[in-house]
């Protein structure tokens, strides 16, 4: 399916890749099922890491899976590595969450072998660079979005460069974040100074307390400093590229893209039913996943072949439509009958945009 599409594609191909965490019910097979950090709330499960590729108009090309206890920082570069060889891409451009950037990872991208280029999002808290010089440089912000007038309207989003050396900064703002953030932060606040006073223990305990919290040993203060160091980030985000050729705002957007990625793992995980996993042995575990993963595949298909033919209907709806479609055999004078039930709602948009012909009302 790739290489029939491969003459529509750019010469610079970009790509969203993404990870997720799937726990097993049983063991988790020889290798895969591993302790690790839970993406699905459930560190007492054994789990596997399930990595997925989506090219720029969300068509999945590439799953791959990973044991529990894999970082994703370690998961990019065997990921290009991949499309590079069996996809054959010249130029590719890989758009990733702030969890698999690493200076070896940037290395790794830069090498001569890859000369991978990327947009990844950067951690703001963790990252010394990034708190203390990217995000203290001056600068006006430019307006990608506007201020929402209607639920509808695209998210608020400024943007600004910072170039550090060599190294290429985008810092995005979302107003209307920035001010959940603050109110969020000043309730958090609000409702511990309460609690200083009566110097609970159960503070501790809870982790939006304890990040405003320092102990001299006698008794819990809130930590001013840093209250005023975590309103720096209010409502933003920043991603390192190595794109100069691309705006600011571009990078901003193709980075927001990545939504397409994790909607893909919802649908894995609630539509298509991945979960529960029972099988014992790795190479069943693969191909439960490879099942789930071709699934979204033609899925993504059939949506883009309704969409050209200007249908646009709910997942729900094509399934409830086709499963009402049922064959009803009859024997009538020692002939036998099969009788069709009625295309109804989506079937017909369904069966014209896949190409197959609905079958008969009557065979005989």
């Amino acid at each position: 399916m790739f290489d029939r599409r491969r003459d529509l594609f750019s010469d610079l191909e970009l790509v969203f890749f993404d990870t997720t965490s799937i726990y097993f019910e049983g063991q988790g097979g020889t290798d895969l099922g591993q302790y690790g950090h839970s993406k699905d709330h459930r560190p007492d499960r054994k789990q596997m890491v399930v990595g997925a590729v989506l090219d720029a108009e969300g068509r999945p090309l590439c799953c791959e899976l990973w044991p529990g206890n894999v970082t994703d920082v370690k998961t990019l570069i065997p990921i290009v590595d991949r499309l590079r060889t069996r996809f054959h891409i010249r130029s590719i451009c890989i758009v990733a969450d702030r969890g698999m950037i690493s200076k070896e990872t940037i290395a790794g991208l830069q090498a001569d072998e890859r000369q991978v280029h990327y947009i990844l999002g950067a951690r703001l808290r963790n990252v010394k660079e990034i708190y203390q010089t990217v995000l203290s440089r001056g600068g006006r912000y430019r307006v990608v979005h506007e201020a929402r007038h209607k639920s509808t309207d695209p998210s608020p989003l400024k943007v600004k460069e910072v170039r550090v050396d060599e190294r290429r900064y985008v810092v995005c703002l979302n107003d209307e974040q920035a001010k959940k953030d603050h109110a969020d932060r000043e309730a958090i606040v609000s409702a511990l100074r309460e609690q200083v006073k009566q110097n609970a223990k159960s503070m501790v305990g809870n982790k939006g307390y304890r990040k405003y919290l320092r102990d001299d040993g006698k008794k819990f203060a809130i930590d001013e400093a840093k209250v005023k160091r975590d309103s720096r980030f209010d409502g933003k985000w920043v991603l390192q590229t190595d794109l100069n050729e691309m705006s600011a705002e571009d990078v901003a957007l193709k980075y927001k893209q990545l939504w397409m990625v994790e909607d893909m793992f919802r649908t894995a995980k609630t539509l298509l039913e991945t979960r529960p996993i029972y099988h014992h042995h790795d190479e069943t575990i693969r191909g439960h996943v490879f099942c789930s993963f071709l699934a979204l595949v033609l899925r993504k298909e059939l949506h883009d072949r309704l969409a050209l033919a200007g249908d646009k209907f709910e997942w729900a709806e094509i399934l409830r439509d086709l499963e009402a479609m049922q064959y009803v055999e009859v024997e009538h004078q020692a002939k036998h009958f099969r009788l069709r039930s009625e295309a109804q709602g989506t079937c017909s948009a369904v069966f014209r945009a896949a190409g197959v012909a609905i079958p008969p009302t009557i065979w005989v």
